[in-house]
């Protein structure tokens, strides 16, 4: 694989992931100013979904970028 290609999909996922990794601590912050108990549970579990998905994305680029600095394989 191209070693450019290879940076711009890791960076590209990164940045998304941490786009919707905050979008999702908005959600949740918004959760918390709702009156209505099931649009408050909604837009709870809604978010934490959202961050846990989002946070995998970086998670998963994080220790991609950082075993291809240290020089393994990271196909």
């Amino acid at each position: 694989m191209n070693a450019f290609f290879w940076w711009a999909l890791k960076l590209f996922i990164g940045i998304v992931s941490l786009f919707f990794l905050m979008w999702g601590v908005d959600v949740l912050v918004y959760a918390y100013t709702l009156n209505n108990p099931l649009e408050f549970l909604m837009y709870f579990f809604s978010s934490s979904m959202l961050i846990l998905v989002s946070a995998t994305g970086v998670i998963y680029c994080a220790f991609r970028i950082f075993r291809r600095i240290k020089g393994e394989s990271a196909v």
